[in-house]
């Protein structure tokens, strides 16, 4: 409870979906009782520099934009920092945690799930299996950095070796980032080419082109198998792929996905399939109860889980509304999201998976040296999604306004 008795609006988690929602909730309501309960300790930083600080030459504290106790200090919020949360009561309108190793029992007025989303872990036989590593927060990114630290110096010079498993947005984020940041990276996918979830085949074929100038090798349509420590005295560890093929490796970074963290929500009987399922007004099936950010899967998305940062923003708006008072249907407008890949800039704003059509080039883009344009056309002619790539992406706003959401 508040000092004054009201049970506070609580807040499960402390990255950009809960502060931002905190933040936009205090500007509607100077005097509403708020709790943000998180697993760390909730200082506030940019999830997507975690994916460039290698090449920047920045150390995890410089990542920390504003210190959790700030942070509560400005928004005049409660603040559970290293609290675990263990269930949920939707009839009681309580949350049952252990901090500092005491259980304790929170009322709430409404509940927001902001609990983000956990890395998918791939199968991998081998003695060494459990040194891969995922970097999802700004705790892991800690550790990956002082595994780092803790590298011996070579007696040649050579830069260390990391081997990243996965050539999606993240491990192609990365795999730039540790090469700028001057490691040899090597990257496994099943895939035959980056990115290509999203990108058409010329458009993979740029980024693929652009990371190899930095130096990054690619081994494409082969997975990892297992990882052993390496016998040989060169790396730390041996990986042995679907093929046969050996690399040696110093670090493994694991960068196939996330999938929403769902496990608390479906305790507490929420439905959930892909995300923890919200409607309009990001309204889970408990009353209450909410929802945003990469845990959610929206009803205004089709459907979709959505683990980017401006629909988190348009979602904290929303649902901050929602909570002051002023029932707000949550919108989502065309969200380009531009891809941290500085050897190759690159802009997608994917079509929605429904629509049916197919990728074009812009004529005046082909065998150009100032990268890349493409729209996704649907079967009745009407742009529905685009990549621009290189200096094409200076064009974000105007295609933007070409395309239908």
């Amino acid at each position: 409870m508040s000092a004054g008795g009201a049970a506070p609006v609580l807040i499960v988690g402390a990255g950009l979906a809960a502060w931002t929602t905190a933040r936009e909730l205090r500007k509607l309501d100077a005097s509403v009782p708020i709790a943000v309960v998180t697993r760390d300790g909730g200082d506030f930083y940019a999830k997507p520099t975690l994916s460039n600080a290698f090449g920047q030459k920045r150390t995890p504290d410089q990542l920390v934009t504003t210190p959790a106790a700030a942070m509560a200090a400005n928004l005049q919020i409660t603040l559970h920092a290293h609290a675990t949360v263990q269930s949920i009561d939707t009839q009681a309108h309580t949350l049952s945690l252990v901090q500092d190793g005491s259980a304790r029992t929170l009322a709430y007025s409404r509940l927001v799930l902001a609990s983000g989303a956990n890395p998918i872990r791939v199968p991998i036989a081998g003695a060494a299996a459990q040194a891969v590593q995922s970097v999802n927060h700004l705790d892991d990114f800690r550790r990956l950095y002082s595994d780092v630290a803790g590298l011996p110096q070579r007696p040649d010079g050579s830069p260390a070796t990391v081997l990243v498993i996965g050539a999606g947005l993240i491990g192609c984020e990365f795999a730039n980032d540790l090469a700028q940041g001057g490691f040899a990276v090597q990257v496994v996918d099943p895939a035959l080419r980056p990115l290509a979830a999203l990108l058409p085949e010329d458009a993979s074929a740029q980024l693929r082109l652009a990371l190899e100038g930095l130096g990054v090798v690619w081994h494409f349509g082969r997975t990892v198998q297992s990882l052993e420590p390496s016998a040989n005295g060169v790396h730390r560890y041996e990986a042995t792929l679907s093929d046969g093929t050996r690399l040696g490796a110093d670090l493994v970074l694991s960068a196939v996905g996330l999938r929403a963290d769902t496990e608390l929500a479906a305790s507490a009987g929420l439905a959930c399939e892909r995300g923890v399922l919200v409607d309009a007004h990001l309204h889970t099936s408990a009353p209450d109860v909410y929802a945003l950010g990469d845990c959610a899967q929206y009803s205004a998305a089709g459907g979709r889980t959505l683990p980017y940062v401006m629909p988190i923003m348009n979602a904290a708006r929303a649902l901050a509304a929602n909570l002051a008072g002023t029932p707000t249907a949550l919108v989502f407008p065309l969200m380009p999201v531009a891809v941290k890949t500085p050897a190759l800039p690159i802009t997608v704003a994917a079509p929605d998976p429904s629509v049916h059509g197919q990728w074009t080039q812009d004529p005046a883009t082909i065998g150009g040296q100032e990268g890349g344009a493409w729209r996704f056309v649907d079967a009745a002619g009407a742009q529905r999604g685009f990549v621009l790539t290189g200096k094409q992406t200076a064009k974000r706003m105007e295609w933007s306004k070409a395309t239908l959401p």
